[in-house]
C-alpha cells in the first residue's frame, strides 16, 4: 500500500473492524439486560413473528383460566346452596314422618307443623341467597354456569340451572298440618323434593370433576405454551456473559488498532526530514 496522507486504508480497515465489535457487544449487551435473544422484530423477523402469535395463544388461556376460576366459584356457591336446602328438607321428613304417627296429640302436631314451616320458609332464602358475581343456579329463572374452554373463546362447558326455591320444588304450600294423612302426603312430596335436589348436586358435582379437569389441562397447556417461548426468544446468559467478556476485549485492541492505524501516516515525516 502506498504511502498518503489523504487515504489511511489501515485506520479504515480497523474502523470497520472495531463498528463490527461494537455492534455485536450491543447485541449482547442488549441480551443480557432483557434476558432475550430476540426482543423484536429486527432482532429476527420469523422467530419474532411465532414468538407473539404464541404470546396471543397464551392471553387468551390466561382468559380461559379466569372464566374456569369464576365458574368454580359459582359452582361452589350452588353446591353450598343445594347441600343446604338438602339437610334442610331431610329435617322437614323427619318432622313429617314424626307428625304421621296417629297417637300424637293435637298440641304436639301443631309444634311440629310450626317448625316445618320454618325449615319450610329458609329455603326461598338459601336459594335466593346463592348468588356469585351475578349467578344463581338454584332460585328460580336461575343461569346456567358455564366457562370458555379454548384460547379463542369458541367452545365451553356449562351445567344447567336447577329451580330449588319452594315453587320449583313444589313446596311452597306444603304442610304436615293437623292429621297423620297430611303429614304422610307431605312425606311423599318431601321424598320427590330430595330426589330432585340430590339430582341436581350430582350433576353440578359431575360438572365440578369437569371444571377441575379442564383446569389443570389449561395449566399445564399454558405452562408448556410459556416454556416454548422461552426457548425460542430467552438467550443464552451463560454464553451471554462469555461473549461480553470477549467483546470487551475486542474493542479494546481494535481502539488499540486504531490508534496504531491513525498514527502511521507521520511517518512520512521522516521521508521528508521532519
Amino acid at each position: 500500500m502506498a504511502f498518503s496522507v489523504n487515504t489511511n486504508g489501515a485506520a479504515l480497515a480497523a474502523l470497520r473492524n472495531l463498528n463490527v465489535t461494537n455492534a455485536s457487544l450491543e447485541i449482547t449487551q442488549s441480551q443480557i439486560n432483557t434476558g432475550l435473544e430476540i426482543a423484536g422484530a429486527r432482532d429476527g423477523a420469523a422467530v419474532f413473528a411465532i414468538a407473539q402469535q404464541l404470546r396471543s395463544d397464551l392471553a387468551g388461556l390466561n382468559s380461559v383460566q379466569d372464566s374456569l376460576n369464576r365458574a368454580s366459584s359459582s359452582l361452589d356457591v350452588a353446591i353450598a346452596g343445594g347441600e343446604a336446602i338438602s339437610d334442610l328438607l331431610i329435617e322437614m321428613r323427619e318432622l313429617a314422618v314424626a307428625a304421621a304417627d296417629e297417637g300424637l296429640d293435637s298440641d304436639s302436631r301443631t309444634a311440629l307443623n310450626d317448625e316445618f314451616i320454618e325449615l319450610r320458609d329458609q329455603i326461598d332464602s338459601i336459594a335466593t341467597s346463592a348468588d356469585f358475581n351475578g349467578t344463581n343456579a338454584i332460585n328460580t329463572g336461575g343461569s346456567s354456569i358455564s366457562a370458555i374452554t379454548n384460547d379463542t373463546g369458541t367452545t365451553s362447558i356449562s351445567v344447567a340451572a336447577v329451580d330449588l326455591s319452594l315453587s320449583g320444588l313444589s313446596l311452597a304450600s306444603t304442610v304436615i298440618g293437623t292429621d297423620a294423612s297430611t303429614a304422610a302426603t307431605a312425606v311423599t312430596t318431601l321424598d320427590t323434593a330430595l330426589t330432585t335436589v340430590n339430582n341436581a348436586l350430582s350433576d353440578f358435582g359431575a360438572f365440578g370433576t369437569r371444571l377441575d379437569v379442564q383446569q389443570s389441562f389449561t395449566t399445564r397447556l399454558s405452562d408448556s405454551i410459556e416454556v416454548g417461548i422461552g426457548n425460542i426468544v430467552d438467550a443464552d446468559l451463560a454464553q451471554a456473559s462469555a461473549d461480553l467478556q470477549a467483546l470487551q476485549v475486542q474493542q479494546q485492541l481494535g481502539l488499540q488498532a486504531l490508534s496504531i492505524a491513525n498514527q502511521a501516516p507521520q511517518s512520512i515525516l521522516s521521508l521528508f526530514g521532519g
